[in-house]
């Protein structure tokens, strides 16, 4: 059979003559025809066997045939678990649909969204998206499905086992009810099982290869090693001929940082990719090692699902999956488009029971050999915590590894603390004179108060000549012609002795020491009637006078303890008007007796 009689149309023959593609594989054979026809489709496959292609010409094709001027809505949207093979999709449909006016773009993260929005926001007619980014821009009202025709769930077994189940069901939600959608998996666990139960509609069944069997052309090797010794068999292995790169799979993230570092001491050239990695750097490295200038590409589950690097000739387990099916996707990732390959592992002790799950799974035994300089001298398990779980030492080891790189990040930032305080403390002895900034370290409303009183001083009628401040910063109280209203007036305190006339300083407190300001002499006649006045009040206070408005609605005269917890009350000054004038509210020292007075 050929491409031409399943129904593409001859743009689209034409880029897959110019790829090199001259039969169609299996998968493609079958989904083909049913997805041209507008059909839901499920189609376990392989990794490797040509899903893109199945999925990515029919939707081309349908789309073109409805293609429209101006505004191009989302009309296909294409999911997938991880970043690579986003890209990996992305560039298959501009390569197949290169002779067609259709635009298509891809987003994921790990990078700024800009170029990415500006790219949607320009028009695209398919969509490749990883469920994070898709649902970030998606919440910015960024994207619209309301015209969307096409969708395709792709490694949906991945999405199951990266946790991204939970979002692929929001992000269904999103979508238009009426829909086709292409769903593409290469193992069909419980889970997927129910999500294709609710969303696909009497779809057409394509299964190329029993569930969650390998490749047969695959050969597969297992070596039964130590722990401590399986960096030294690797760079055995590698260093031999017949290893023309390798992909190495390890359990953690931390382990592929250190097994591509000691492959590195060893002569090795080698890098890491994983999803601490920026997708800049996993990006580089992926394209070192197709264009052979690495030759052991080490990377964990998350970041090699989906890559598809052509004759792969060698697929290293370092560390054997804790899921089965894990291992089926790992050895896919060599033997693609029926070329040969070969799938080595390595088992430690504590790895056997995931070694007997893998081999339940395959139905047979994984050949193992027996002959190598290295082989299991230790066979004692190590120990299990309460919930049975074995104590691995590897994740202690990056565990330890996360807390020293946080301790050099926090090192590295406490010099630059502490070089900011130091800044100031240069500046401070130049003036060391100065005593503003020591006022406004007691508080604002203080510095506000004594303010207050300033204004309110200067404001009071003169009788006499002021006399000369003691203080050079003390600015003279009586040299501004400042205007206040009757009720400051009313709030403006006295200080006046009784038996010379003269100022005396007011008890020592924080309010009364922050807001005193030096005053004027009062003229004899006013101060002697103010001098008076407390004896006065002293024999009326079974008749108190009438209480003012102010005074009403102030609560009354307030009462202060001073700092020898002793009460102390006190009666303001009353002074007569002007002989022939009209008595005003401004012409009146204060009506309100200070707090500072005593009457003792």
């Amino acid at each position: 059979m050929t491409f031409q009689t399943l129904g593409l149309i001859e743009p689209i023959l034409g880029a897959l003559a110019d790829l090199g593609y001259e039969a169609p594989s299996p998968i493609q054979e079958q989904a083909i025809p049913p997805a041209l026809a507008g059909r839901d489709v499920l189609g376990i496959a392989q990794t490797g066997t040509g899903k893109t292609c199945a999925f990515a010409t029919p939707i081309l094709q349908r789309l073109s045939a409805t293609h429209t001027r101006g505004l191009r809505p989302i009309r296909a949207l294409i999911l997938t678990p991880t970043r690579e093979l986003a890209l990996q999709i992305q560039e298959s449909i501009q390569a197949y649909g290169k002779n067609l006016r259709l635009r298509s773009a891809v987003i994921f993260g790990g990078v700024g969204q800009a170029p990415q929005v500006d790219a949607v926001r320009r028009g695209v007619d398919i969509l490749v998206a990883t469920p994070g980014r898709l649902i970030d821009l998606y919440q910015q009202k960024l994207l619209d499905f309301g015209k969307l025709e096409i969708f395709v769930l792709d490694e949906a077994d991945r999405m199951l086992d990266m946790g991204f189940i939970h979002d692929v069901k929001k992000i269904l939600q999103w979508l238009p009810k009426r829909k086709q959608t292409l769903f593409f998996s290469a193992t069909m666990p419980p889970e997927v099982t129910e999500l294709v139960n609710q969303l696909l509609h009497d779809p057409a069944r394509v299964t190329v290869t029993p569930v969650s069997s390998p490749v047969e052309v695959i050969d597969q090797k297992l070596y039964r090693v130590d722990r401590g010794n399986k960096t030294k068999l690797l760079l055995s292995l590698l260093v031999s001929s017949q290893v023309k790169n390798a992909l190495i799979f390890t359990r953690t993230k931390h382990g592929a940082n250190k097994v591509a570092g000691e492959l590195q001491k060893g002569g090795v050239p080698a890098a890491a990719i994983h999803g601490n990695k920026s997708q800049t750097a996993r990006q580089q490295a992926l394209a070192d090692f197709k264009a052979g200038r690495i030759k052991a590409l080490v990377a964990t589950d998350i970041a090699a699902r989906g890559l598809d690097i052509e004759e792969l000739s060698h697929v290293f387990n370092y560390n054997l999956p804790d899921v089965p099916e894990t291992y089926v996707h790992r050895i896919g990732r060599t033997g693609r488009a029926g070329h040969g390959g070969t799938a080595i592992s390595f088992c430690d002790i504590n790895e056997m029971d995931e070694l007997k799950s893998i081999e339940k799974l395959l139905g047979k035994p994984i050949p193992e050999v027996q002959e190598h300089p290295w082989p299991m001298e230790v066979f004692t398990p190590l120990p299990r915590d309460k919930k049975g779980r074995i104590v691995n030492p590897e994740d202690a080891e990056a565990r330890s590894a996360a807390r020293a790189r946080k301790a050099e990040r926090r090192k590295s930032e406490r010099p630059a603390k502490a070089e900011r305080p130091a800044e100031p403390v240069a500046v401070a002895p130049a003036a060391p004179e100065q005593e503003a900034p020591k006022k406004k370290r007691r508080g604002r409303g203080r510095r506000a108060s004594a303010t207050l009183e300033e204004a309110l001083t200067a404001t009071a009628p003169r009788t006499a000549a002021p006399e000369p401040v003691s203080h050079a910063f003390h600015r003279d109280p009586l040299a501004g012609d400042v205007i206040m209203d009757a009720t400051a007036r009313l709030l403006a305190p006295r200080s006046v002795s009784r038996s010379q006339g003269k100022e005396e300083p007011a008890p020592r407190n924080r309010r009364s020491q922050k807001a005193r300001k030096p005053q004027k002499e009062q003229a004899a006649q006013p101060v002697q009637e103010s001098v008076k006045q407390p004896q006065k009040s002293r024999r009326q206070k079974n008749n108190p006078p009438p209480v003012s408005a102010l005074e009403v609605l102030s609560g009354g005269p307030k009462k202060r303890r001073s700092r020898g917890g002793d009460r102390r009350r006190s009666s303001g000054p009353e002074l007569a008007p002007r002989s022939g004038a009209v008595k005003d509210s401004t012409e009146q020292p204060s009506l309100m007796k200070p707090y500072y007075l005593s009457d003792d």
